[in-house]
């Protein structure tokens, strides 16, 4: 970068896995920083050293506190300071709306650099409907509150995207099933790695394969929108024009198959005379 960084906070977004994802204009922003504000300095110290950085790193998580806000506050007054998450884009499930707030408040310039994310990358990967989809960051971890959760948003006319772990992903599989049964699930994870997968069914098919394969890393786990209540059988027609949009007619059929309880094999049937 050839001219010197104003000063202001700055939002980085970092690779999700594959470090080859990293933007040129990121390198330039945290090549040309004073400061970079991150959520774990052992994993953003390994970004900036595979990039030749040497940077003074702040921690700054879910449990900096306004004293820690302010003192990041005073050095983006004069000197650029870079945000950055342990991974993707910084205040997406992650710290940093109270900090780009009170910067807003006091008049520090904010600037946001787009670039990774993993909610982004698995609803490409999913296959299931993206013209609308809802960012509903985690799941809750008890079970009670998972389930009012997804009861909330069960008429949301959109995909429905959460961020999960692998130790909870069979709880959460099994909390669709009940609370949003007939729904076709996606999970997608190890995004950008080696071992990249995204693997889609409903929420009990999933559970019976990661019990036989537990899974490994950080999962995006995406729930298809609802389909509109099938009162008659003349609806059916309209049932599958709207699936077969965006689904093959296999994947069409078993959809309102689920949803309506018609033999599948004849909604295929119907499915390739309608496409």
């Amino acid at each position: 970068m050839e001219d010197a960084l104003s000063p202001g906070l700055y939002l980085v977004a970092t690779p999700i896995g594959n470090l080859g994802d990293i933007t040129l204009r990121a390198i330039d922003v945290l090549g040309a920083v004073a400061v970079v504000a991150c959520e774990d300095t052992r994993v953003t110290g390994k970004l900036l050293n595979h990039l030749g950085f040497k940077k003074r790193m702040v921690r700054y998580d879910d449990h900096a506190d306004e004293a820690a806000r302010d003192r990041l506050l005073a050095t983006a007054r004069d000197e650029a300071v870079a945000l950055v998450s342990d991974a993707g884009t910084p205040l997406i499930s992650d710290p940093g709306f109270r900090l780009v707030r009170a910067a807003r408040e006091v008049g520090i310039s904010v600037t946001s650099l787009p670039g990774p994310s993993a909610a982004i990358v698995g609803m490409t990967l999913s296959g299931l409907p993206n013209d609308r989809f809802l960012f509903a960051g985690f799941l809750p971890s008890k079970a009670k509150a998972r389930e009012d959760v997804l009861a909330e948003l069960s008429a949301v006319p959109a995909t429905l995207v959460f961020y999960d772990t692998a130790p909870r992903l069979e709880d959460s599989l099994e909390a669709i099933s009940s609370v949003l049964p007939g729904r076709e699930v996606a999970v997608a994870r190890e995004l950008t790695k080696r071992f990249e997968e995204c693997r889609h069914g409903s929420p009990n098919e999933l559970v019976e394969h990661y019990r036989a394969h537990p899974p490994r890393g950080e999962i995006v786990l995406m729930v298809a929108p609802p389909l509109p209540p099938a009162a008659e059988d003349h609806d059916i027609d309209a049932l599958l024009r709207e699936a077969l949009v965006t689904e093959k007619p296999s994947q069409a059929a078993a959809r309102v198959a689920r949803a309506t309880g018609i033999d599948r094999k004849a909604l295929y049937a119907r499915a390739l005379e309608l496409k």
